[in-house]
């Protein structure tokens, strides 16, 4: 395999530990959270994490569907309803669902790319990108959603919340974790 290959293979499988990560971190957020909790503002102009994940739906729809072949801004998107607050908690089941099937997509498409794909191009609201560039700019746009859900969740749960790291003032003792077990090996 060439230097350009595996380098190309090197950046599909840390794009999907990437994505796969920020996943991980906001299911384990949101689980902690009643349906009422998604649905809290925190202050005004703020987003409740319900459309937080709303946005987070349409975006990945809209990107990753005929990610090769269309504009990852699809004529149907429509962003600005993506912003409604919902009113009802009982609408939480259905954005959970929506969720899953939209990280699916996602994740079904980088298992899909070729390392030639890299640098292939595609659109964005008409601007073009290879897809390398594409795909990092959803990294960073998730990432920081992501972080939103996070920090509205703790803040929510206060003294109830569930670490997603390691718990305060216990660094050395991972640290320390680490290290046995890597001795082990």
């Amino acid at each position: 395999m060439s230097d350009t290959a595996q380098l190309a293979e090197t950046l599909l499988a840390s794009f999907r530990h990437s994505f796969r990560s920020y996943k991980s971190l906001a299911d384990r957020a949101l689980a902690q959270l009643s349906p009422t909790e998604w649905l809290h503002v925190p202050a005004p102009e703020c987003n409740s994490i319900a459309v937080i994940v709303q946005h987070m739906v349409g975006n990945l729809n809209s990107r990753f569907t005929q990610f090769l072949t269309s504009d990852g801004e699809k004529p149907n998107r429509q962003r600005d309803q993506e912003f409604i607050e919902p009113t009802s908690p009982e609408v939480v089941a259905t954005l959970q669902t929506q969720w899953a099937e939209a990280w699916l997509l996602l994740f079904d498409l980088l298992d899909a790319l070729q390392p030639t794909d890299l640098l292939r191009t595609v659109r964005i609201r008409g601007e073009a990108y290879t897809v390398l560039a594409a795909i990092q700019r959803q990294v960073t746009h998730y990432a920081y959603h992501v972080g939103q859900i996070v920090v509205q969740a703790k803040a929510l749960r206060g003294a109830d919340w569930q670490t997603l790291s390691i718990p305060r003032g216990q660094s050395e003792q991972f640290t320390q974790q680490l290290q046995n077990a890597s001795n082990q090996v």
